[in-house]
């Protein structure tokens, strides 16, 4: 683990850790009733630099625009589905975990929903992707010992359970571990940190969509089981629908889990050592350094590369012609699937 407590080292130099209330708290139990979390139809695109920061359209709450970014690490195994809270994120990241399943962090700043979950464990490579969001919020369940130190010395404000216990609660009507939810609002009350920078460039209304066409994208993340996630175009709606393990993803209320926007970063993953309750190796994504990336958009596809200076540095995404990647305003999902697991599809 020496690697992996120099880099938190670094990322935390000059960067003070700011937590809400310590203590562990009690966590209270109650049945969720199942609510539809279809976002409401987005605004238009707004003029470069005067948008939200982490979807680019046009600001309806401008009070919003002041907090810091929330990160919710969720579940994304078999009994984790359907998850709560997941279509109001701005942003939500797909990284591989052990044993071939994957986890999802979302990341809320123009929007908050009443619940998010089922929240699961911290990983490290959660550590890079708040490197992003200028110390954002983070709300997880916990972690082994040493990933649990490397999270609470990184810049980023803990928000987890053992710190925001009353913002927590069980689900009665979920099996543990899957059952673990957060109400986000609560999390701000007496919580420091920035709002975000924008992680993504985006289109103006006159600019069209770059790139060749494409009807969508597959990947898969493979160990003793494979998940396999496919996203498809869909005119009529003018967004990508998400598929997984051949069944159409759907929120807690049943509506589809679609995006604006399908950014796909190839990354290698290193072994951190560890391993976990089911004999499998623990994974990092290496997101530092440089590599082969896609974005997904309007029907089309723009090959180019990713590059990550430093842990503190924020991703860059180009073209092959060095130009940023311009997304279309509104939500976006990040994939971390490795080299030669993806397939993309002609339009």
């Amino acid at each position: 683990m020496r690697r992996y407590l120099s880099i938190a080292a670094v990322m935390a130099a000059g960067l003070a850790l700011v937590s809400g209330c310590g203590g562990k708290q009690a966590i209270a139990d109650k049945t969720v009733a199942s609510t539809t979390t279809i976002p409401a139809a987005e605004p238009g695109a707004a003029a470069p630099g005067t948008g939200a920061p982490l979807t680019g359209l046009a600001i309806t709450d401008p009070a919003a625009m002041g907090r810091p970014a929330l990160m919710v690490k969720i579940d994304n195994a078999p009994l984790g589905r359907p998850q709560v809270g997941i279509s109001e994120a701005d942003i939500v990241v797909e990284e591989g975990v052990e044993g071939g399943l994957t986890r999802l962090v979302a990341v809320y700043h123009s929007e908050l929903p009443a619940a998010a979950g089922p929240v699961r464990s911290a990983r490290t490579t959660d550590i890079f992707i708040a490197s992003s969001l200028n110390r954002p919020l983070f709300a997880w369940s916990g972690a082994n010992p040493d990933f649990a130190g490397l999270v609470r010395d990184a810049p980023l404000v803990d928000v987890g359970v053992d710190a925001k216990g009353g913002a927590y609660y069980r689900d009665r009507g979920r099996r543990s571990p899957y059952n673990l939810f957060v109400n986000p609002g609560e999390l701000y009350e007496g919580a420091d940190g920035g709002p975000p920078e924008p992680m993504f460039s985006y289109r103006t209304p006159s600019q069209s969509a770059a790139g060749e066409p494409s009807s969508g994208v597959t990947m898969q993340w493979r160990a003793n089981l494979t998940t396999r996630v496919e996203w498809t175009w869909d005119a009529a709606s003018k967004a990508w629908l998400r598929t997984q393990d051949g069944t159409p993803h759907v929120d807690s209320g049943g509506g589809r889990i679609s995006a604006s926007n399908v950014v796909v970063q190839i990354v290698e993953y290193r072994d951190t050592g560890y391993i976990d309750q089911s004999r499998t190796m623990v994974p990092e994504a290496e997101l530092v350094g440089d590599g082969e990336a896609f974005l997904f958009a309007d029907g089309k596809v723009v090959a180019g590369r990713w590059k990550k200076l430093s842990p503190e540095h924020r991703t860059e995404y180009t073209d092959a012609s060095g130009a940023p990647f311009r997304l279309t305003p509104g939500r976006t999902w990040l994939e971390l699937p490795s080299p030669g697991l993806v397939a993309i599809s002609p339009g």
